[in-house]
């Protein structure tokens, strides 16, 4: 795998965000812009050539637009370039989403839009067939992108996705806040600068286990509790498209998951255990209703401390119990060797996802049979 060094150099609205690294000929840029209104290669964002995973509008627009970190498109092309298309909210009138555009499955770059609308150029392929991802890596609270589409010399079709479906209910880690170091050191810049979903832990997982991934995580969240005068909980906002603003109903039917993860508690912190447990047993009941046949794991805070650790063992163990006990025999627990937090804010890092993920598709592979 090359992974090409986060770095830009401005000229007026032209940025080369990423250069080639030695042995490559591989050039991604970025530039403000739209599709020409003659491109006879372009081909809209609802190309059916072009595959999604994850929740995204349904309002039938040729650019389908995106809310949630780790939302992916893939396409296959033929040529030695292609041109990407997308439109930034822009939230706020300042906030910029990171992107990750992977070639191949070899490639890998993480860039920043500059506008609202912006143009992704890739060259330097060679003549064949090449497979293109694009995945969202900064989460809601950052605004929606819109795929406009994609201008190449052949559009083709590709294999089917993969069988085996995974979804991560989470907070920031999940989210794949704080992890990446690469552009901006932490205390630097935004919040959400250090975002790289498609490098976090859900992501690496169903990559390793040959699987597709849904992340319905928002920073912050908890079960009974979220941190930073957060008005909502993950109860309320797990059947929505755009999580963070709590809205858009999300169609469950169109990603129905093998396994689903859960991975909450730290922002709750220590709660009374009662409490808590019955919540957290609610809102399994709440994901069985919606998925009756997939496997759904507790897992504990892969951030958390000594204290918090051991009180979400203690209340995780008597969910699964409860759960199992009650005749639900597909809810398991599992708890996390230690503690990740070498991130911004006391979050894991890259490495650390990396680590987590290594745990947790051990886990899974055993569970599922996917050996």
């Amino acid at each position: 795998m090359l992974r090409i060094p986060s770095f830009a150099f401005a000229f007026g609205l032209f940025v080369v965000c990423h250069l080639a690294a030695a042995g490559s000929p591989i050039r991604i840029a970025i530039s403000q812009g739209r599709p020409q209104p003659r491109d006879k290669h372009f081909h809209q964002g609802d190309d059916p050539l072009i595959q999604y995973t994850g929740r995204r509008s349904g309002d039938g627009s040729p650019a389908p637009r995106f809310w949630q970190p780790g939302i992916y498109g893939t396409f296959k092309i033929k040529g030695h370039s292609c041109s990407l298309f997308v439109n930034d909210e822009l939230r706020y009138g300042n906030s910029h989403n990171y992107l990750e555009v992977i070639v191949d499955d070899s490639t890998y770059v993480r860039l920043q839009t500059i506008a609202s609308y912006n143009i992704i150029t890739i060259d330097g392929l060679d003549r064949g067939t090449h497979v293109i991802t694009i995945c969202k890596n900064t989460e809601a609270g950052i605004g929606y992108i819109e795929f406009g589409g994609v201008s190449c010399k052949k559009l083709l079709r590709l294999p089917e996705k993969p069988i085996r479906r995974m979804e991560y209910i989470g907070n920031s880690i999940t989210c794949g806040t704080g992890m990446d170091l690469s552009t901006v050191p932490c205390g630097s810049g935004q919040w959400y600068d250090q975002h790289n979903a498609y490098m976090s832990y859900g992501p690496l997982t169903s990559r390793a286990l040959h699987a597709q991934w849904v992340l319905s995580a928002v920073s912050g969240i908890g079960l009974i509790h979220s941190c930073c005068n957060m008005k909502i909980t993950m109860p309320q906002v797990v059947d929505k498209i755009d999580m963070r603003d709590d809205s858009i109903p999300w169609n469950f039917p169109d990603y129905v998951p093998d396994v689903v993860t859960i991975c909450l508690g730290q922002n709750d912190g220590q709660q009374d255990s009662a409490i808590f447990c019955k919540a957290y047993k609610d809102f399994i009941h709440q994901i069985r209703e919606k998925y009756p046949v997939a496997d759904i794991i507790c897992l504990t805070s892969p951030m958390g401390d000594t204290i918090l650790t051991t009180a979400l063992k203690k209340e995780l163990s008597s969910v699964v119990a409860s759960c199992n006990n009650g005749g639900d025999h597909r809810v398991y627990k599992y708890f996390f060797s230690k503690q990740y937090h070498q991130g911004c804010g006391g979050h894991p890092d890259l490495k650390e996802h990396q680590q987590i993920s290594d745990e947790l598709s051990v886990f899974v592979a055993r569970l599922e049979k996917w050996l």
